[in-house]
């Protein structure tokens, strides 16, 4: 499913061949580069932020045991 989305928005090409047995290559448009980058670009914010994300988790997890249940 994610590989038609990804054609249909124009970031992957497919290419079939017709061939015994078929062949499929797949690639990246231009956009697809461009999508690729940015993909790296958040990757790389995210592990240089792990630490901080992991303790707004544990801030939140704590805070979210503390508040009453709702009855019922």
């Amino acid at each position: 499913m994610v590989a038609i989305r990804t054609r249909r928005d124009g970031l992957v090409l497919r290419k079939v061949y017709p061939t015994v047995p078929p062949r499929v290559e797949y690639g990246l448009t231009p956009l697809g580069n461009e999508a690729a980058l940015l993909a790296v670009t958040i990757g790389e914010w995210a592990l240089s932020h792990v630490g901080q994300i992991l303790a707004a988790r544990e801030a939140f997890a704590a805070a979210a045991s503390a508040e009453p249940r709702p009855l019922g």
